[in-house]
């Protein structure tokens, strides 16, 4: 059972590999928003169609003022292909120990095909310029999640 954290809670800080293999911090991007959205894995078909349509909605998020952040359990080198081959405009972090999914309370059993695993609940989490969690986003299509997101921000 996932246990995601909720708004109030102090986002854990993480230190991550991205894309390129650089390291990149939550503190980097103190003072502004943050989505930093959870999927299980890099070039399948929900999760592309949920990076797209992030993607296309970045002007939207910058006008905002929200960074992007998406984290799954893949190594860079799968990012950097998933990036290439979507002409992603946001940057991917790979967590392959699923230690920082753990610590947002995303990381846990889940049923595929009759087959029971641990992995990534597509879960998403704002956290705001203090480094709270502001909302977290977990009852959404992957189509729809930039538009919820986007609805949630124009609602404050």
């Amino acid at each position: 059972m996932v246990s995601p954290l909720k708004a109030g809670d102090i986002a854990p800080q993480f230190n991550l590999p991205d894309e390129n293999g650089n390291n990149v911090a939550l503190s980097d991007f103190s003072g502004k928003k943050v989505l930093v959205y959870f999927y299980p894995k890099a070039s399948t078909p929900g999760c592309t169609v949920q990076a797209c349509a992030l993607r296309d909605s970045k002007a939207e998020l910058d006008q905002r003022g929200v960074v992007v952040l998406g984290i799954s359990p893949d190594p860079s080198k799968r990012l950097d292909n998933f990036i290439q081959k979507q002409s992603l405009n946001f940057s991917l972090l790979g967590d392959e120990d699923h230690s920082v999914a753990e610590q947002f309370g995303v990381w846990g059993e889940k049923k595929f095909m009759g087959k029971i695993y641990d992995g990534i609940h597509r879960i998403s989490f704002l956290i705001d310029e203090q480094g709270r969690i502001a909302h977290t986003f977990d009852k959404f299509k992957t189509k729809d999640h930039h538009q919820v997101v986007i609805d949630y921000l124009d609602s404050l």
